[in-house]
């Protein structure tokens, strides 16, 4: 469940790292002014060419993540897509059966791409660029190891997240974050290049970019991760209207004793089941949890 967050945050530092690589080659081999730099007073930093700059680049990386967050989940996570009509085994039929009843009760016109993929750990998530091209992919170690009425209660959770369209929403956040790292970055760079000699300034300048905008995006991540935890309550009411609230229930108490069984078993919080955030974290960790406390979770179905 927390990997649908954590695979478009990866793929789109990735792209915001490409994006700035390729912008400075172009500035170094075609000598145009790309340093927002104005030699005035103060800072001598053209500000409002920096901003807007920022917004291109920051929303232009966070819609091409999205764009590919589908193909990029197949690829990184092994997933493979059930087709509906060709030859599937009972259980993949049912999981098919399972995600287009819901995705019909929640209105979808077009049926999401379902796929299972080769891991014990238990989990689910749903990405896509839309509703019209979405993709809710489940754990083979959350079929082998949850009964019918938990798994049902997962599935109607996911398909709830594309119902809500949480993944455009968080592609809108992410790129309001992308701008400030952006924006931030390069005046960081800028200053600390006036540092050192002239002609070291610009790798100087460069390597500060890279290594800034990786560091901003990962404290960028708090702010998309806060609202990936507020997400995961409004899927939970979504999962409990579909499938019924004691289902949903039902399935963060089944989740809540496999994250139990795994820690027992491994006498740590860092099984893959708690790093892949179905479960929240704890201390400072938590800041970075994409999913809240399953406690709390359950107790807000309960008080519905």
């Amino acid at each position: 469940m927390g990997k649908r967050i954590l695979l478009f945050v990866l793929t789109n530092i990735l792209v915001m790292t490409t994006i700035v690589i390729v912008w400075s080659l172009i500035v170094s081999y075609t000598g145009i002014n790309g340093s927002f730099q104005t030699g005035g007073p103060g800072l001598g930093i053209d500000f409002i060419s920096l901003g807007v700059f920022s917004l291109i680049v920051g929303f232009a990386g966070s819609f091409i993540s999205l764009a590919m967050s589908r193909m990029m989940a197949k690829w990184m996570m092994k997933v493979k897509v059930l087709d509906p009509d060709g030859s599937l085994t009972a259980q993949e039929r049912e999981v098919v059966e399972k995600v287009h009843r819901f995705s019909r009760a929640a209105g979808l016109t077009h049926m999401p791409q379902v796929g299972i993929y080769p891991s014990p750990e238990v989990n689910a998530f749903a990405t896509g660029p839309s509703k019209k091209k979405s993709l809710v992919a489940v754990s083979q170690g959350l079929l082998d190891n949850m009964d019918d009425d938990a798994v049902e209660g997962v599935i109607a959770h996911e398909v709830a997240h594309v119902s809500n369209g949480d993944m455009v929403t968080m592609t809108l956040l992410q790129g309001i974050v992308n701008t400030f790292v952006v924006f931030l970055s390069r005046i960081v760079a800028i200053i600390l290049s006036r540092f050192v000699r002239e002609d070291l300034q610009f790798v100087v300048q460069f390597a500060a970019i890279i290594i800034f905008q990786i560091l901003f995006s990962i404290l960028g991540s708090l702010v998309v991760s806060a609202y990936s935890r507020h997400r995961e309550f409004h899927a939970d009411r979504g999962g409990g209207d579909l499938a019924g609230n004691d289902k949903m229930a039902h399935a963060l108490r089944s989740l809540k004793a496999q994250v139990n069984r795994t820690n027992v078993k491994d006498h740590t919080d860092d099984s893959a089941v708690a790093t892949m955030k179905i479960s929240g974290k704890g201390g400072v960790m938590r800041l970075f949890s994409t999913h809240p406390d399953l406690d709390e979770r359950i107790a807000r179905l309960e008080q519905r």
